[in-house]
């Protein structure tokens, strides 16, 4: 299908369907819904419980493993990556596209304000120097040196993935967890490797545990890596897609070109072989959990199992409309450093929001999946998004939950909100709600 034709469709299709969509996505962008999510909606407050790695801590984790364990869960990948280096808030491309260079404000009050405060901070720098940055590889070496540097703070440590194993199968149902770090570039291009990774690591933990179609893996994903699962739903659909198609013809001849082998060119041809072969129908089922995931990616929810989004949100508006987060400027620049609203990474890093690829091939091969993935290009399509202040995405249930980290850190503690999701303290009831929205 020409490419400008697929666009011409993707406009049609979203004036006209319904908040919740089909469940053949087709690797449509989401949808900027501000209307009431109603019975998709759950509202909560973060209660700790018990100490964590206490006896009554282990016994109620051991209660909700059972509960997955008899739902045919057997485990859980924690997907996650690490904003050392990074550009969380996707100012970069803001800059590029001229949003923030030249202090555009659109006769906004307080806008320019807040385009300073979304660039890069000292939060996002490493003092192990050389600074870790992305691309992250996916071992314990460099697991190990982000533990060291950021703790828990927005990062999924070995102690959490331990204490979730240990306290899931203490009473006698074992579930397995595994972290997997993804290499956090936060680009379409990036992204896409980074779904086939994904995939490649799901492949080998089935064949590790000697899984069938009679089980479940639930991914818990944490901030810019739940846009993978997306991705990834949409990859693996088991019906025939034309955009799919060319997808595959885009990234084939892109990496036709590179100089240096890439493991994703692996991982393609796997995905290929595993549509081809249909090898969906003796894969586990992949459930989906998203911890504070902003709105990009729409899901193909043929393409997974069940799927539930947390975020970190409190009510603030005065029109009752408590489903969408604040966007009230000027005040939301003394609001996002002590996290008044919630998490504002996941209502911040919406559509046009992007890191800069390396060098001109890639961000060559970038624009054209960007043309593919989301129609929004500019900072006043940003604008338009960011304004919309839609907490829950089109597609599954959702969580609003008031994790109750107003004021309590600093931004570099809190990461604007969206630090709390990944916190020893929050692990007992946050895998809690999950059993019980998706499994009781």
């Amino acid at each position: 299908m020409k490419l400008a034709c697929r666009i011409h469709l993707y406009f049609l299709e979203t004036q006209t369907r319904d908040v919740i969509m089909s469940e053949e996505n087709n690797f449509l962008h989401a949808k900027y819904s501000r209307s009431d999510p109603g019975d998709r909606v759950n509202y909560l407050t973060l209660e700790t419980g018990a100490q964590p790695f206490s006896p009554a801590w282990k016994d109620a984790l051991g209660l909700t493993g059972q509960t997955l364990y008899d739902s045919g869960v057997r485990a859980v990948l924690l997907l996650y990556g690490s904003y050392l280096g990074a550009d969380v808030f996707g100012s970069k491309r803001l800059d590029d596209v001229g949003g923030l260079k030249r202090g555009y404000s659109r006769g906004i009050p307080g806008l320019e304000s807040l385009l300073a405060m979304l660039r890069p901070g000292e939060f996002e720098k490493s003092q192990d120097a050389p600074a870790l940055a992305p691309p992250f590889s996916n071992d314990e070496a460099i697991k190990t040196r982000i533990d060291k540097l950021v703790l828990d703070r927005g990062n999924f440590t070995a102690e959490y993935a331990q204490g979730l194993e240990e306290g899931l199968s203490s009473l006698g149902s074992p579930i397995t967890c595994v972290r997997h770090l993804w290499s956090s570039l936060h680009h379409h291009l990036g992204r896409m490797e980074g779904a086939l990774d994904l995939l490649h690591e799901l492949r080998l933990l089935q064949q590790k545990l000697n899984l069938t179609e009679k089980h479940r893996v639930l991914i818990i994903a944490h901030g810019h890596a739940g846009q993978l699962t997306a991705l990834l739903s949409n990859l693996m659909a088991p019906v025939e897609s034309l955009v799919r198609d060319d997808l595959f013809e885009i990234l084939g001849q892109f990496y036709s070109q590179s100089d240096t082998p890439r493991p994703a060119l692996s991982h393609l041809q796997e995905l290929d072989q595993f549509l081809a072969t249909n090898q969906h129908e003796s894969f586990p089922a992949i459930d989906v959990v998203t911890l504070g995931t902003a709105i990009r990616y729409g899901w193909d929810t043929g393409g997974i199992g069940k799927l539930l989004h947390l975020v970190n949100h409190r009510p603030l508006r005065s029109d009752g409309k408590q489903w969408l987060a604040k966007m009230d400027l000027p005040q939301i620049v003394m609001e996002m450093p002590i996290a008044t609203g919630g998490d504002y990474v996941q209502q911040l890093a919406v559509g046009s929001t992007d890191a800069v690829p390396a060098n001109p091939l890639e961000e060559e091969i970038n624009q054209t999946l960007r043309e593919n993935l989301e129609p929004y290009e500019g900072f006043e399509r940003w604008l338009e998004c960011a304004r919309r202040v839609t907490r829950c995405p089109n597609d599954g249930h959702c969580l609003l939950i008031d994790y109750q980290d107003a004021g309590s850190e600093t931004a570099m503690d809190h990461l604007y909100g969206h630090a709390c999701y990944t916190r020893l303290p929050s692990l007992l009831f946050q895998t809690r709600q999950i059993a019980q929205a998706l499994y009781s």
